[in-house]
């Protein structure tokens, strides 16, 4: 038996799922797809203004979120230092 999700009812299959049922619009309209041409990108950029100006508070919540998920996945990461170059003579 495999579990299931859900938000809001409906059933989620993929992560594109998830995030359209978060948002309320496909992740394809904000980060685009493969092979859209510039008449395409111009039409998906106008929708988007478009949905922002109606829901201005959609904004902030993308934000959050994406601030979220990246401060959560720095912060399972190991930490890297650069050090700075090697000076010649040095060794590694």
């Amino acid at each position: 038996m495999t579990m299931k999700s859900f938000v809001a009812g409906h059933e989620v299959v993929t992560e594109d799922d998830a995030l359209e049922l978060v948002f309320g619009t496909p992740p394809e309209l904000w980060l685009g797809v493969d092979g859209e041409s510039a008449e395409e990108r111009a039409a998906r950029q106008d929708a988007a203004r478009d949905i922002l100006t109606e829901e201005p508070e959609l904004y902030s919540r993308v934000t959050a979120l994406l601030a979220n998920a990246l401060t959560s996945l720095v912060s399972s990461s190991p930490t890297v230092v650069f050090v700075g170059p090697l000076l010649s003579g040095e060794a590694a």
